[in-house]
């Protein structure tokens, strides 16, 4: 069952994607040859409205053949109004980049759908509280639960964070602790800690942790929309930044995983929850959608390169020099992919 959740999902994500392409070429009138969800051999295609819409043998990608280009030929070029190669820069590029935004687009409305269902949170309940802290100092206390902090109402433990984070000064909380409402005010002090990434850094700080307590959170339509876009683009930034950290060599080459942790993810996600299941599939999407992006040729963020080179100098690259970088793509990918793989397998046999 896991397997197959896998395939569905990674399956829609690749059509989603796919669309994206496929209805700004339409848009902009480059004809569309075939629209397949996988790779390698067909097992079912239908024309309608002059386009081959199929499914291929490897479920693991995905792609749309315009006429005028062709990632297989990378050299092809073919006249007429309805050729990929007879449109303006700007308009490849916009074709270019309509993938990756659909799959932030399909992003939002999975978190949009999230936060309608009922998304979670932690509770801005205190667990602990560590000796000798500002927080400890000032009197708070374990299951004592802030509701504001200065003129801020709290909600969630993030926001206790942020608060914290993005101020200066002492700071007046509100602590409910026994149905009474107790005011204290504490310095946060600058402490030794650790990003997502297990860089070193100085936060400022008051000594607390979580309950674990979890909330349902009520928001309303207009709260929702505001949610969704902040999910995304948190989600964005998550994984551009861990690219950069990756390529920095701040994140081991073992951390990345290839279809099989993906495969196990959505497989357990699928597992857990509705909500957990669209929580992966957004972030996987945002995953794609960024990773597209990346300057890489053969990647839609390599051939916004070349276009946007066409639009500064006013001619294309050589054939040859086109050609020689897209097969390096290719073997930049391929070699991303192995490492994927190996990474999965190690952790299969190291995890027992």
């Amino acid at each position: 069952m896991g397997t197959i959740t896998f395939l569905l999902v990674l399956s829609f994500l690749v059509f989603f994607h796919e669309l994206g392409h496929f209805t700004a070429a339409r848009y902009f009138g480059v004809k569309v040859h075939v629209f397949s969800i996988g790779f390698g051999k067909q097992l079912f295609a239908k024309e309608w409205k002059g386009t081959v819409w199929q499914l291929s043998l490897i479920p693991l990608g995905g792609y749309v053949k315009m006429k005028g280009q062709d990632d297989s030929n990378p050299a092809l070029v073919e006249s007429g109004d309805d050729s990929y190669n007879t449109k303006q820069p700007w308009q490849r590029i916009v074709i270019l980049f309509a993938g990756p935004f659909a799959n932030f687009l399909l992003a939002a409305i999975l978190y949009f759908s999230i936060a309608i269902i009922g998304a979670s949170a932690l509770a801005p309940s205190i667990g602990t509280v560590q000796a000798n802290s500002p927080a400890f100092k000032a009197g708070i206390q374990k299951n004592d639960e802030i509701v504001r902090i200065n003129n801020t109402e709290i909600t969630t433990w993030n926001e206790i964070g942020e608060e914290i984070v993005n101020t200066q000064g002492a700071l007046k909380f509100y602590i409910k602790r026994d149905g009474k409402l107790i005011a204290k005010t504490i310095s946060p002090h600058i402490s030794d800690a650790q990003n997502m990434f297990k860089e070193d850094i100085k936060k400022r700080m008051i000594g607390i942790s979580p309950s674990g307590k979890i909330i349902k959170l009520d928001l309303s339509f207009g709260e929702s929309l505001v949610f969704a876009y902040e999910k995304t683009i948190f989600a964005s930034t998550m994984i551009f930044q861990g690219v950069q950290k990756l390529i920095q060599g701040v994140i081991p080459s073992s951390e990345v995983g290839g279809v099989i942790t993906i495969g196990k993810v959505i497989s357990d996600a699928s597992e857990s929850s509705i909500i957990a299941l669209l929580t992966i599939t957004a972030l996987i999407s945002v995953n794609l959608g960024v990773l597209n992006l990346l300057p890489i040729p053969a990647l839609d963020g390599g051939h916004i390169m070349f276009n946007i080179y066409e639009m500064i100098t006013k001619r294309k690259p050589s054939d040859k020099v086109f050609m020689i970088l897209t097969i390096t793509g290719w073997v930049i990918l391929g070699a991303l992919m192995l490492l994927g793989i190996y990474n999965d397998i190690n952790r299969i046999f190291i995890n027992g």
